[in-house]
């Protein structure tokens, strides 16, 4: 187990600067979105086949949660947010991207590693239908991480140019409006593959990031965007073509996530105007002293958290099942009960991983973590470019999930990153 300092060792080791508002941030978006996890999978067995599905999929009308839900757009703000703070004149855009990647990363391999040996061992235990659902579902989550890594490659160009309020307005207009032209062609006929040109949307909370580290938002004006934005987008579900749902669900027409779409572009921008607007009074909040500690210890094991709470979520429902308890659907008697039992159970398997594990996401790797030479030129180009190959090629993995195809995809990331890491040796 990790050890877990004071309430007052905590304190006593915070800087006077420090920005607990983008802490706190961070740490309640990702805790927020474990517990959607763990409310809306659900298993359906019939005979040698097994599906996960989703309890938005059957009750379409508690679909409006997910603008609550949906809170990553939020991670991104805080983290780039966090991050620019080292961008300066000089900055060596290659350092400051591999200095990220190395802690985003350093966990990766044992979770990979992990999940791998849990499918394995559940292949022996249970029926063959269950295979392709818990070697897909297990490692689904990463693609987070692969957009995160795109997006922080991005940052330093994006610190560079986004210096002023009309240089911000303009970088989420351009992100916003290519994001419309997108949509508006592949939702007429036009070729469905230049939707992944949407995922441009995860930029939006990157340059709303930048603009509040800057100040370059009053939290008046962030107020007023946030609302106006907001009944933008309630116009865009009721009279657009657009779902309500802000997660992909299984039998949807059109996603909002998987390619993103103007909607999601629409709620990252309400939902870091409104963080934006709120954010002295998160900054007291913060401030109390337990909860500053826990924010602090969410923190440092944020990674953690986000990756092991789904096998942990898993684990739940395989026992649920070996026990004769399968979370089918909410119209099956005794089903919310079971879900209070199973998001207990899965909150209280996640903890005890998250104590255990949280120390490996803060031991540096003796290879991986060595010191980071300030490359320059050609060579810090290959080297934000290596780091945005090996976001895609975790997020495309994704897809595959621990079968072979998804092998091959984590191997191409495996690449990239080991090319990144050898360009920036001392």
């Amino acid at each position: 187990m990790s050890v877990v300092p004071s309430v007052a060792t905590v304190a006593a080791n915070t800087p006077a600067d420090r920005d607990r508002f983008l802490d706190l941030l961070r740490i309640a978006s990702l805790v927020i979105v474990v517990v959607g996890h763990c409310l809306m999978l659900t298993v359906s067995v019939s005979g040698t086949e097994v599906r996960f599905g989703n309890v938005l999929a059957d009750l379409p009308a508690l679909q409006p949660l997910t603008w609550v839900l949906q809170v990553l757009p939020l991670f991104f703000f805080a983290g780039v947010a966090a991050g620019a703070r080292g961008i300066g004149p000089g900055t060596s855009w290659g350092a400051w991207l591999f200095r990220r990647t190395q802690r985003l990363v350093r966990p990766l391999g044992y979770f990979v590693a992990a999940s791998a040996a849990l499918v394995v061992v559940a292949d022996f235990v249970l029926a063959p239908g269950w295979h392709r659902p818990l070697a897909v579902t297990s490692v689904q989550l990463l693609w987070f991480l692969g957009m995160y890594l795109a997006v922080l490659a991005c940052v330093p160009l994006l610190a560079t140019y986004v210096t002023s309020r009309r240089r911000l307005f303009v970088a989420v207009a351009m992100i916003v409006g290519v994001t419309a032209v997108v949509d508006a062609v592949r939702l007429t006929g036009g070729p469905a593959a230049l939707g992944y040109l949407n995922f441009l949307v995860w930029l939006v909370p990157a340059v709303l990031g930048i603009g509040y580290l800057r100040a370059l938002l009053t939290r008046r004006t962030a107020a007023v965007l946030a609302c106006v934005v907001l009944v933008a987008d309630v116009g865009l579900v009721l009279i657009g073509p657009y779902e309500a749902s802000l997660v992909t669900v299984p039998g949807q027409r059109l996603s909002n996530l998987a390619p993103p779409s103007l909607l999601l572009a629409g709620h990252a921008v309400m939902l870091c105007c409104a963080a934006i607007a709120v954010a002295p009074w998160l900054g007291r909040v913060a401030a109390r002293p337990r909860v500053w500690w826990l924010t602090v210890i969410g923190n440092t094991g944020a990674m953690t958290l986000y990756l092991w709470h789904m096998p942990a979520l898993l684990t739940v429902l395989v026992l649920s099942h070996l026990v004769g308890v399968d979370r089918t659907a909410p119209g099956e008697p005794g089903f919310w009960l079971l879900t209070a039992v199973q998001l207990l159970a899965t909150t209280t398997l996640t903890g005890v991983l998250f104590l255990a594990l949280r120390g490996l996401e803060n031991t540096p790797l003796r290879w991986w973590d060595g010191p980071v030479a300030a490359v320059r030129g050609a060579r810090s180009a290959a080297v934000v470019l290596a780091v945005i190959a090996a976001g895609l090629a975790i997020l495309q993995a994704t897809r595959g999930g621990l079968t072979p195809d998804g092998w091959t995809w984590f191997a191409g990331g495996a690449a990239a990153l080991l090319a990144a890491r050898l360009l920036t040796r001392v």
